[in-house]
């Protein structure tokens, strides 16, 4: 809510600004529609949150718009004006009476913002976070119901090796399949691909007992791995030196499994709260000034900015969030809601930040103005004041926006897909 008369999204402006510089620079397939569409739906679910809360709240809604500039279509049912204007970047709801400098008609006093009750004006001003919160659960929630996660304690067998001169590896004589799940290996826990591998290796040429779930039953077999010295891929032996290790040529991976629906809520719950608790220690780690020191060098540096270490901890900006959002969608679904979630849960975080013109600044004010008020007589806060420390903020976010912004163009991050 960057005005006086209405409520805009500020980071909806940004996401959309950037999008179209993102849209422009990014190879045009079949995902990056779809990630630029969503994202757009989620600047619109921020203001339709807006919208709705100020509804039942009884506020005046004026207006609420999908994008900036030039009105390309518009209706009026009501009170309020509905339309599309030319420039996707977001939208808006107007909503008279955010400061108490706004001229308003005596008549409509009642149903401004400023004459809400303060846990109306908080709920208002939080409503487009809320939203986010609630897509965060949705698409956490369906990306463990639909994907599963992946159980780091649960390996299987993916496929299998093949060996030259041998029809059949170790694996396929003993009888196993891909898709069984390790249990043990004689009798030790296989809740680990160290585990599993290291208990083969050990037992070259000699007997061992595996014990595997395949289609929800535990399956013992008997299989006997074959020393790696004696086996060739590809013309080169899977093994060398004095020691003999064993192999039995499978590919290992961590199982999936899917949540039911109901059980998924509240993991769903879970690892989105987990989630705003590392986004609250990146955004002060972003601002931190190492952070800044370190994004400066990469400026200035390319090789600096290239190397796999730095690009491990490198804020992105919306640019390069939809790159890889659109490389997990060609990829890895389960990825893409991930992304999407991590996302919706970021800007959700960044909006109530106790600073005008976010939304967490309304919450700030109208918090200040509560605690402010004496018995019947409302104290009615002096925004002007505050108006050096909303330029020093959004300078320090416009330089931050456009410095991850150049480094997304310039210096993308590698596909971590691949």
């Amino acid at each position: 809510m960057t005005s006086s008369s209405q409520t805009r999204s500020t980071i909806g402006f940004l996401v959309g600004a950037a999008l179209l510089i993102g849209g422009v620079g990014s190879l045009w397939g079949w995902a990056l529609p779809l990630v630029v569409l969503a994202i757009l739906l989620m600047v619109m679910a921020h203001e339709f949150g807006h919208y709705i809360v100020a509804k039942r709240s009884g506020m005046l809604v004026t207006d609420f718009f999908v994008g900036f500039g030039p009105v390309l279509w518009a209706t009026t049912r009501g009170e309020t004006r509905y339309g599309i204007r030319a420039l996707p970047l977001g939208g808006f709801v107007k909503v008279p009476g955010m400061t108490w400098i706004d001229e308003i008609d005596p008549a409509l006093e009642s149903r401004t913002y400023r004459s809400a009750s303060y846990p109306r004006k908080v709920l208002f001003a939080s409503a487009g976070s809320l939203v986010h919160l609630l897509l965060a659960l949705v698409l956490a929630w369906a990306s463990l119901v639909f994907f599963g996660t992946t159980q780091a304690s649960s390996i299987g067998i993916a496929g299998f090796d093949t060996w030259a001169g041998h029809p059949t590896n170790a694996a396929q004589q003993a009888g196993l399949h891909p898709g069984d799940v390790f249990v043990s290996i004689n009798g030790v826990p296989a809740n680990a691909m160290s585990v599993v591998i290291d208990e083969v290796r050990a037992h070259a040429n000699e007997s061992i007992t595996v014990v595997v779930r395949r289609h929800g039953h535990d399956l013992t077999v008997h299989a006997t791995p074959q020393d790696g010295r004696n086996l060739r891929v590809g013309g080169e032996p899977l093994a060398t030196g004095k020691m003999p290790q064993g192999f039995l040529g499978i590919a290992l991976t961590n199982e999936v499994v899917k949540s039911s629906p109901l059980a998924a809520v509240p993991s769903a719950a879970s690892l989105v709260w987990s989630t705003a608790v590392d986004g609250v220690r990146s955004l002060a780690h972003v601002v931190s000034p190492g952070e800044v020191s370190s994004i400066v060098h990469q400026i200035t540096s390319p090789h600096f900015a290239n190397s796999p270490q730095t690009q491990l901890s490198r804020p992105v900006s919306i640019v390069g969030v939809v790159r890889i959002a659109d490389q997990a969608a060609q990829s890895n679904r389960d990825a893409l809601l991930l992304i999407l979630m991590n996302l919706n849960v970021f800007v959700g975080i960044l909006n109530m930040l106790p600073m005008l013109p976010l939304d967490g600044g309304y919450v700030a004010v109208a918090t200040y103005e509560r605690l402010r008020r004496r018995g019947g007589t409302i104290y009615r806060a002096n925004l002007a004041k505050l108006t050096p420390f909303v330029y020093f903020f959004l300078l320090v976010l416009g330089l931050l926006f456009l410095a991850t912004l150049y480094l997304d163009v310039v210096d993308p991050i590698t596909n971590p897909f691949k």
